[in-house]
């Protein structure tokens, strides 16, 4: 009988530190802020976390373009795949600036209030 309880435990830790690696990799949200390379005009600060809340944690909206890695905005400019500034002018900037009629909060709508050239 004890073997058999040792055994229900065993199973019971088990069920718990699966549930709990789920969780952990669901919450896997990349993070809270990023330094994005800026080229000559200086280096963006990104606030992810804020994206990712007011995006509704949909995630494609801006990964169905580049993928969840860090890096993958230039390896696919080096790659001839996406244009420089393509992602944040044709983007970024148009996500703010229809949130801003929409009369919403939104971010920056030009180069300089992004960029931080020191």
């Amino acid at each position: 009988m004890q073997e058999r309880t040792r055994w229900i435990w065993l199973m019971v830790f088990m069920a718990v530190f699966l549930i709990s690696l789920s969780a952990a990799a669901l919450q896997n949200t990349g993070p809270e802020e990023m330094v994005l390379e800026g080229g000559r005009t200086g280096d963006v600060s990104f606030p992810h976390r804020r994206h990712q809340t007011a995006l509704d944690q949909k995630c494609e909206i801006c990964h169905d373009l580049f993928p969840q890695k860090i890096g993958s905005i230039q390896e696919l400019i080096d790659q001839g795949k996406l244009k420089s500034k393509e992602i944040m002018n044709k983007h970024c900037v148009k996500c703010h600036r229809e949130m801003k009629r929409e009369g919403k909060q939104t971010g920056p709508i030009s180069c300089t209030q992004c960029h931080d050239k020191e």
